[in-house]
C-alpha cells in the first residue's frame, strides 16, 4: 500500500468529504473522521507505532484549518457570527490549543479520554431533552470571561485530540450560554481557525528534531497526506454551511446531540477495549 494507491485515495475522498461537511453543518473540525483516517492509513504504511498517534493528531489539524476558515467565512456571510464574542473565544483558544498540544506529546490520554467521552454523552442527553434553550432576545450577550474559558477548554481538547474543539465549543455555548444554535455553530467555526493554527504549530515545533519520520513530514504534520484531503474537506464544507442555514433550531441542536452521542459511545468503548 501507497500513499497514492487507489484504495487510499477513495478513503481521503470520501472520508475528506464527510469531514468537511460537517464542518460546515455543525461547526466542528471534523478531527472525528480525519483522526481514525490517518492512523489506518499510517498504520497500513508502516510508520513506526511511537509516531502514528502524533502524526495523525498533526495532520488532522493541519487539515482542519482551511475548512474551519472556509466554514467561519460562510457562516459570517450569512450572519451566523459575532466578532465580539470570538475574540475572547479566540484568545482562549490560543491559550488552550498550545497547552493542549504539549500536554498530548506528554501524556496517556486514555483516562481522559473516557471521562470526556462520559461528559460528550450527558451533554448530548442534556440537549435531547430539551435543556438547550437560547437566551431570550432580552439577555444580551455573553459575558467575556466565561468565553474565555469556554474557548480554552475548547482549544486545550482540540489540540491533545487533534480534533477541531467544536464537539466541546458547541455543547458549552449551547448549555452554558444558551446561545442560539446557529450562532453556536458560526463561532465555533471560527473559534476553530485559531485552534487549529496554533495547534498545527505546536505539532509542527515538538516534531521539529524528531528522528525517523517517514517521508513527506515536517514535524508531526504529514503534508503530503494533508495535501491529498484539504480539496475535498473545503469543497464539502461550503455545501455544510449552506446546509445549516436551511436547517431549524430544534433539528440541528437534535444532530448535533446525535452526533455526540455516536463520539462519547466511540470513545468510552475504545478505552474499555483498551
Amino acid at each position: 500500500m501507497t500513499l497514492l494507491c487507489g484504495q487510499t485515495l477513495l478513503l481521503f475522498g470520501l472520508l475528506g468529504s464527510l469531514a468537511g461537511l460537517l464542518a460546515g453543518l455543525l461547526g466542528i473540525g471534523g478531527g472525528i473522521i480525519l483522526v481514525p483516517l490517518f492512523l489506518w492509513v499510517f498504520n497500513a504504511l508502516n510508520y513506526a507505532p511511537e509516531l502514528v498517534v502524533h502524526l495523525a493528531f498533526g495532520t488532522s489539524l493541519c487539515v482542519i484549518l482551511p475548512s474551519a476558515l472556509g466554514s467561519a467565512l460562510g457562516h459570517r456571510q450569512r450572519g451566523n457570527l459575532e466578532l465580539q464574542q470570538v475574540r475572547p473565544l479566540a484568545l482562549g483558544g490560543l491559550i488552550g490549543a498550545l497547552l493542549g498540544a504539549a500536554l498530548a506529546v506528554r501524556l496517556p490520554a486514555a483516562g481522559l479520554k473516557g471521562a470526556f467521552g462520559l461528559m460528550q454523552m450527558l451533554a448530548a442527553l442534556q440537549m435531547l431533552l430539551g435543556s438547550a434553550r437560547p437566551r431570550p432576545a432580552g439577555m444580551g450577550s455573553a459575558a467575556s470571561g466565561p468565553l474565555l474559558a469556554i474557548g480554552c477548554g475548547g482549544g486545550l481538547f482540540a489540540a491533545f485530540f487533534g480534533a477541531g474543539g467544536g464537539f466541546v465549543l458547541v455543547p458549552l455555548m449551547l448549555l452554558v450560554l444558551r446561545m442560539p444554535i446557529h450562532l453556536a455553530v458560526g463561532n465555533s467555526s471560527a473559534l476553530i481557525v485559531v485552534s487549529a493554527l496554533f495547534g498545527t504549530l505546536s505539532y509542527l515545533y515538538h516534531g521539529w528534531q524528531v528522528a525517523g519520520l517517514p517521508p513527506g513530514c515536517v514535524g508531526y504534520v504529514h503534508w503530503q497526506a494533508a495535501a491529498l484531503v484539504i480539496p475535498f474537506t473545503l469543497l464539502f464544507a461550503n455545501l455544510g454551511v449552506r446546509l445549516a442555514t436551511r436547517f431549524s433550531q430544534q433539528r440541528l441542536v437534535r444532530l448535533f446531540a446525535l452526533l455526540l452521542l455516536l463520539i462519547g459511545g466511540q470513545m468510552l468503548v475504545e478505552v474499555i477495549a483498551g
